[in-house]
């Protein structure tokens, strides 16, 4: 067993989640930013660790990417964002955000120690974790060192991904740490002129594999040209007001997953 990092005096958190995936492309970063914003819609006090290092995207998807966190003899401030969500990035802590992070895997890992145990996170009901894609470093030293209370595995339809995803859950079996369930990210497109659902990358393996691999399947996520413009302009939060029922959808499976259903 390994020894679990603790979190400074200023910091109270009640869950740690982590939100990885196999591959990259899937949309990671924007189910953990969807995840979020719903669990604050709910009322909930929400922390984000970006532990992308090398690609961080949380900041721009929330529009604080020109701000920086500052620090102090307690730790280090993380950015809050519109709603009051509070958010850790590298991206947050460089002069430039387009300034390559040109690390070695031990160094990348430290970083994500440090965000967890010199972040003042305050009261936190959940804080969730960006891993980077793959099974390197970053998410070993996560599930190793962090006090997680469940992973999340994203995924796409496509049937390439069926062993990516498996080698994903076989990782957090290995290491112990609970697995909350999978979540499809693009799983298919409403149509706006006939309002059929269109699987635009064809029939989803998805929620086979989670039931061969006895894992609970979460959601399907469609594609959305309102989400991914809120995205890309830094306004996520606005998002559960348009799709309300998605996200309530989604805040509800997340609590009976941790066993803080109210």
């Amino acid at each position: 067993m390994f020894e679990k990092e603790k979190t400074n005096e200023k910091s109270n958190i009640k869950k740690v989640i982590a939100i990885m995936s196999g591959k990259g492309g899937v949309g990671k970063s924007s189910i953990t930013s969807l995840v979020a914003t719903a669990l604050q819609e709910k009322g909930k006090k929400v922390g984000i660790m970006d532990a992308d290092i090398t690609g961080p995207s949380i900041p721009k998807v929330f529009g604080i990417n020109d701000k920086r966190a500052k620090g102090n003899d307690s730790g280090i401030n993380p950015v809050i964002t519109h709603t009051g969500i509070k958010v850790i990035s590298l991206n947050l802590l460089i002069d430039k955000e387009d300034s390559p992070v040109v690390w070695r895997g031990p160094l990348l890992a430290n970083t994500v120690k440090q965000f967890y145990t010199e972040v003042n996170w305050g009261d936190l009901d959940y804080l969730l974790i960006d891993l980077p894609p793959g099974t390197g470093d970053v998410s070993l030293t996560t599930m190793q060192s962090l006090p997680l209370d469940g992973i999340i595995v994203v995924s796409s339809p496509q049937d390439l991904v069926k062993l990516i995803v498996k080698k994903s859950l076989n990782m957090a079996k290995m290491m112990n740490t609970p697995i909350l369930g999978i979540i499809e990210n693009m799983s298919y497109f409403n149509c706006p002129e006939c309002g059929k659902k269109i699987n635009i990358f064809g029939e989803s393996k998805v929620q086979e594999i989670a039931e061969e691999m006895g894992i609970d399947y979460i959601a399907s996520i469609p594609i959305d040209p309102e989400f991914v413009q809120l995205s890309d302009e830094g306004k996520i939060e606005l998002y559960g007001k348009i799709n309300f029922k998605l996200m309530e959808e989604l805040s509800n499976s997340i609590f009976s997953r941790v066993g803080v259903m109210e």
